[in-house]
């Protein structure tokens, strides 16, 4: 995918060119969706989180921006995924 799921954001965190994590956010119905894969170190796979439903877009979309923002704290780099 180029970054952006149909109607929603799909990024991506990565750490010494490994994917640690992967946030997509979109809209179904009258909810914003919002899941998460998180691939722990050491870990064979990713973990998978959510479904999160949010009553509001700009709900969902803050807190996938404060989650990105965080990785980044931590010394992850982060764009969409891909």
């Amino acid at each position: 995918m180029n970054g952006s799921a149909a109607g929603g954001l799909e990024r991506e965190a990565t750490r010494d060119g490994r994917r640690v994590a992967l946030l997509r956010c979109y809209d179904a119905g009258d909810v914003t969706i919002v899941q998460a894969e998180v691939t722990p170190v050491g870990s064979p796979g990713p973990i998978r989180r959510g479904p999160h439903r949010c009553a509001t877009a700009s709900g969902a979309f803050r807190f996938v921006r404060e989650s990105l923002l965080a990785l980044q704290y931590l010394g992850c780099a982060v764009g969409p995924a891909g």
